[in-house]
């Protein structure tokens, strides 16, 4: 498909002319086959403290998705890029086959992609519809204006199989990591950012609701009330706080220390979650996750979660802090992931800029990107 073709795809469809095609939607699982992962490459004019260690953790990160599976790079330039990954592997004697990686040229003011990434929905045909919402930089904490335009770009540019339809879903505001999906119908999610006044001020709780229901082909919402991690600037994503591993299995973080700031949230969000029930009314698996030992940026806390791991084919990247805690997280995932290799990957480097490693990777399901 040509790039006039592309763009003339792209907003073909609004949401609700998509509705209006009365076909079913659904959002798949994280743990579903992957065509690959995107990256969104850091550069001296994002928003990064320590930018050679963050360009390291990127490098780390990319070598071990492409371990499991094919990657896609947005960058402002692939020279740049791509001289970033050279001087990280040679540094620290690492190799990476760039032949497995696709880059795309886009302008960017952040490199959040589980935030600014499309979100990939099937429909009840085969049909494959890249939802594209607004991102407003977490409630207009920070500028996206460049952020916001990156589906689109990458899409115009051919970086998806000429299938995948594009889905303007403008005004609604969403965030990849403010939601989380078992794949068969249930949604999790948190109040404190969904409902939050700077992204969709005008609806209602049920309002938005509906709204999910309708875009993903929900059957239900599971909405934490509690739960926040200090440090975190999106009003409480659900990737920093519980996570679907299976239809029936919840991983979520534990804090056991009275004493600690986060004890309270924590512990009421706990119990919220043992209130939950699966669809056919069982009670979930609950794999508790450690709470990081304490990071800090000069006297700011910053916002280390082991719930912030990204599933990939065969395997789960889980973000490490080089701590004693890393292996009992490892150890509790290898559980809820008994077939999938569990490895720790040291994000340090990211917790300046208040994310970690899901937070800065999209997945898209196999057949979506285009790898060749």
């Amino acid at each position: 498909m040509d790039a006039a073709r592309k763009v003339a795809s792209f907003f073909f469809l609004s949401l609700r002319r998509l509705r209006n095609r009365r076909f079913n939607m659904r959002l798949p699982a994280e743990w579903e086959k992957q065509s690959g992962i995107q990256l969104t490459w850091p550069h001296e004019d994002t928003e990064w403290y320590e930018l050679e260690k963050v360009k390291e953790c990127y490098v780390d990160i990319a070598r071990n998705i492409l371990r499991f599976e094919p990657l896609m790079i947005v960058c402002r330039d692939i020279d740049e890029a791509k001289a970033d990954i050279a001087a990280v592997c040679a540094r620290r004697d690492w190799s990476i086959d760039l032949d497995r990686v696709r880059f795309r040229v886009a302008p960017l003011n952040d490199t959040w992609a589980r935030d600014h990434g499309g979100i990939s929905v099937h429909g009840d045909n085969g049909e494959k519809y890249l939802y594209d919402f607004v991102f407003n930089g977490w409630g207009l904490k920070f500028a996206s204006n460049l952020d916001n335009q990156i589906t689109r770009t990458i899409f115009t540019s051919g970086a998806f199989n000429d299938d995948v339809l594009g889905v303007d879903m403008r005004p609604f505001v969403l965030e990849g990591g403010s939601i989380d999906t078992d794949g068969c119908g249930t949604m999790l999610t948190t109040t404190r950012c969904l409902t939050s006044v700077n992204r969709n001020e005008y609806l209602t709780r049920d309002e938005i609701e509906g709204e999910l229901k309708s875009a993903f082909g929900l059957d239900r919402v599971l909405w934490l009330d509690y739960g926040e991690i200090l440090g975190d600037d999106t009003d409480s994503h659900i990737d920093t706080l519980a996570r679907f591993c299976s239809r029936d299995t919840i991983a979520y973080v534990q804090c056991t220390d009275p004493d600690d700031p986060h004890y309270e949230e924590l512990r009421e969000m706990e119990n919220q979650l043992r209130s939950f029930r699966t669809a056919d009314g069982k009670r979930y698996n609950l794999v508790p996750l450690p709470l990081p030992e304490p990071l800090y940026l000069e006297d700011y806390r910053l916002p280390a979660s082991y719930a912030n791991f990204l599933i990939v084919n065969g395997g789960v990247l889980l973000p490490g802090a080089c701590s004693p805690l890393d292996e009992v997280a490892r150890e509790r995932l290898k559980k809820a992931f008994p077939d999938r290799e569990v490895v720790v990957v040291d994000c340090r480097a990211l917790l300046s800029g208040h994310g970690s490693l899901h937070c800065v990777t999209m997945q898209f399901p196999e057949g979506w990107l285009r790898m060749d």
